[in-house]
């Protein structure tokens, strides 16, 4: 908290004020009404179709949202800079692996969670390799196996795993440096 009097640019909001972060909402409710009185029963579906995503998301959100509290709390940045940092090593790698593997919901909910953990000092190679593994469910297995045999799942995955790594790798060697930070 700024008590010194000087206005810093991190303490201060945006020109404007914070009534600019209403505007969008006020413009699609706005937006919604107008449809509604030009044609009801589209806008109507449209509003049933958008409280379907809103309910699918929901949980996703509130369980980054939740995690991110725990991090705050209890994991300081050194313990993350310590298992998905730069040199974390195997133990970083799988971490970072298997957390992708058994996240759930649409990658966007995880979005903020990986920035905190950047910002605690997760590396770009982790955070990649987490993205990257999303493509992995193990609790999904048995169906793949029972639809296309044992031999495609295992190659498959190995493959979406490895290339995960790999993409991960070239994620960081790019994305190093002063230039690559913004």
């Amino acid at each position: 908290m700024n008590r010194g009097g000087d206005a810093t640019p991190e303490a201060t909001p945006a020109r404007g004020g914070t009534w600019r972060l209403a505007v969008f909402p006020l413009a699609v409710v706005l937006l919604y009404v107008i449809l509604y009185v030009v044609m009801p029963d589209r806008t109507t579906r449209a509003l049933a179709a958008s409280g379907r995503i809103l309910v699918q998301v929901a949980l996703p959100l509130c369980i980054a949202f939740v995690l991110m509290v725990l991090l705050n709390l209890f994991v300081k940045p050194a313990h993350v800079s310590r298992f998905l940092g730069g040199g974390a090593g195997p133990k970083g790698v799988a971490i970072s692996t298997l957390a992708g593997m058994i996240s759930t919901g649409p990658i966007y909910a995880w979005y903020p969670l990986l920035e905190d953990l950047r910002k605690r000092g997760a590396s770009n190679f982790h955070v990649a390799n987490f993205l990257g593994n999303r493509a992995v469910k193990p609790f999904l297995l048995p169906v793949m196996v029972f639809y296309f045999g044992w031999v495609f799942t295992l190659v498959l995955n190995l493959l979406l795993v490895l290339g995960a790594i790999l993409m991960a790798s070239l994620v960081s060697l790019l994305t190093t440096g002063p230039a690559a930070e913004e």
